[in-house]
């Protein structure tokens, strides 16, 4: 069975061979879970395959989102006038050269002529100081329009730490208020000075803005890569359970339907999505993640190890989960006649256990033995003399 492999990965070959089958079965009965279907979709059970792939050594940090200040342009009349049309408000997307208003010269006329005014640059309309009516001046910007095809993400990161980057280290980007926003952006510079309260400094990172959910002012959480490590196990960290001095993952069965494996493991380093594997499972074994804390909770299951076994592998199995020999077959028998309040095979005339007969038939070969021995030893009776007659 699947605890069979991880003791072996644990001690060597070597070993192996000298580790009691009970051992095993008494092991994998108190570490095992086993669930019925309906438990299984209940604790909401996914597992994921425990792999060496490329780890990521890392560092957290806070940051926002902010936009490029390049990216940032304003409308305004060319002309004085009095705004008569507006055609945007903010939180609009607009285009480049985009009609946006209309003002009405104060130029004479019959009607006054009328003029448009366009959007110099496409992109979110982040503020307006036009109101229909009013009036409108050259030197007096009507929208502010930024273009958020690309932001930065500025991360506050500790001035030790800041030593170890440079320009295109790459960091993973989560934005808690966009739904699944997770995003992968680049160093691009470092703030100008750094704040001497905090001892941070900002670390500013280029991040494509791909359907443009991202916003001026959102906090953002980094996990910025330092270096990599290849051929590493890992499991996502989810999986991982327990104290930091007892730390384990649940295993899912190799044979076992809905069972599940509580595992003690060695962890090495961690990152903000896995956690390095030292020891105690193996490539290829299926480790739990969604529900993997629930299981700690599960008990026994709606099955026993028993029940699972059997019908995985068509016999029957000891309570405990392991093989029966020909002694448990004896006490599973006594004890279900116990139950039933019946007497004990070998009471009334019944069939005696094996080794009292096997005790009984030893018993009697000693005595039969002692017995002839003692015949043999005994001195033989002197013969009676008859008298003969005297010759007179």
């Amino acid at each position: 069975m699947k605890f069979r492999r991880q003791i072996l990965a644990a001690i060597g070959t070597a070993a192996f061979s000298f580790i009691p089958p009970a051992l095993f079965a008494a092991a994998t009965s108190s570490n095992t879970i086993v669930l019925d279907e309906t438990g299984v979709k209940n604790l909401r059970i996914e597992t994921v395959v425990a792999e060496e792939t490329t780890f990521e050594e890392s560092v957290f940090s806070l940051g926002r989102i902010e936009s490029i200040p390049s990216r940032a342009s304003a409308v305004s009349s060319r002309i004085s006038g009095r705004i008569v049309e507006l055609g945007v408000s903010p939180g609009d997307t607009v285009q480049a050269n985009q009609v946006v208003a209309k003002v009405e010269s104060r130029q004479p006329g019959d009607p006054p002529p009328v003029i448009d005014i366009r959007a110099s640059a496409g992109g979110i309309v982040m503020s307006s100081a036009a109101r229909l009516g009013e009036p409108a001046e050259p030197d007096k910007a009507l929208l502010e329009i930024i273009d958020l095809s690309e932001v930065y993400a500025i991360a506050r990161v500790p001035e030790h730490q800041a030593g170890t980057m440079k320009a295109g280290t790459k960091a993973h980007i989560r934005v808690a208020a966009v739904p699944g926003g997770d995003f992968d952006g680049e160093l691009l510079r470092f703030g100008n000075s750094a704040d001497r309260e905090s001892g941070t400094i900002d670390a500013i990172f280029r991040l494509p803005n791909t359907g443009g959910l991202l916003r001026p002012g959102m906090r953002a959480e980094f996990s910025i890569v330092i270096s990599k490590r290849e051929n590493v196990l890992s499991v996502p960290r989810a999986a991982l359970q327990g104290e930091a001095s007892k730390r384990y993952v649940y295993v899912k069965d190799f044979d076992l339907e809905h069972a599940f494996i509580k595992t003690p493991v060695e962890v090495g380093e961690m990152n903000d999505r896995a956690v390095e594997i030292v020891s105690g499972i193996l490539p290829a074994d299926e480790v739990v993640t969604r529900g993997a804390y629930s299981l700690s909770f599960a008990g026994g299951g709606s099955i026993s190890l028993k029940e699972a076994l059997d019908a995985a592998h068509g016999h029957e199995h000891a309570e405990d989960g392991s093989e029966l020999t020909p002694e448990k077959r004896a006490e599973m028998a006594a004890k279900k006649r116990a139950a039933a309040g019946l007497p004990p095979e070998n009471a009334g005339g019944g069939n005696a256990n094996p080794v009292w007969m096997y005790i009984s038939i030893v018993l009697f070969v000693l005595l039969l033995a002692s017995l002839f021995t003692r015949k043999r030893g005994t001195a033989p009776e002197e013969e009676e003399v008859t008298p003969t007659p005297e010759a007179h």
